[in-house]
């Protein structure tokens, strides 16, 4: 038996051979993870036809011109109905926000919908995401067995920025992994 040793503020980098679609050369950052559950947000899958000025729009906030083009995200498959606004810790909801990894935080409340607009009050740097990523207990740690996923330490730059298509070779290449080199079969030795 081995120490449980957390992957919170980490990201999972998705093997070529996963067997599920839904995570496809994902890019996951973990959120939260203890010995009973983990939790993650995918950063590489825009929601399709869905941008931030539309999702405020429809809540009755106003919002500065430089935010409302930004894109919504699919975080994973999980509860997609609930948003989650990922920003950086330089804004907190007091009650509501989860702090975690290198000046992260991640806030479930309308609230942060209304400071992700606020370009000179609201945080620095924000992604709303629909749904997430869940792991039972041992599940992840089962997945890091069995090769399905890579860690790494997570960059902020890497996180918030918008180019979704490129942020799985991307972060393979942090890795020092080239994303043309790998095979799509896992082994044991």
């Amino acid at each position: 038996m081995t120490a449980f040793s957390s992957l919170t503020g980490r990201l999972l980098v998705a093997m070529p051979g996963i067997d599920d679609d839904r995570f496809r050369h994902a890019v996951i950052l973990i959120c939260a993870h203890d010995d009973e559950h983990a939790l993650g947000l995918r950063l590489d899958q825009p929601a399709p036809g869905v941008s931030l000025a539309e999702v405020l729009e429809k809540l009755d906030t106003p919002i500065d011109d430089a935010a409302g083009d930004r894109s919504v995200l699919i975080g994973g498959p999980v509860e997609r109905e609930r948003g989650f606004v990922l920003h950086t810790d330089d804004w907190t909801s007091e009650d509501a926000s989860l702090t975690f990894g290198d000046g992260l935080a991640l806030t479930g409340t309308r609230d942060a919908l209304t400071a992700m607009a606020d370009v000179e009050d609201g945080p620095s740097r924000s992604i709303l995401l629909l749904g997430y990523a869940g792991w039972g207990e041992g599940q992840l740690e089962e997945e890091l067995n069995e090769n399905i996923w890579l860690t790494t330490d997570a960059d902020p730059a890497l996180i918030f920025d918008a180019d979704y298509d490129t942020k799985w070779s991307r972060a393979l290449a942090a890795l020092g992994v080239d994303a043309a080199r790998l095979s799509s079969q896992s082994g044991r030795a």
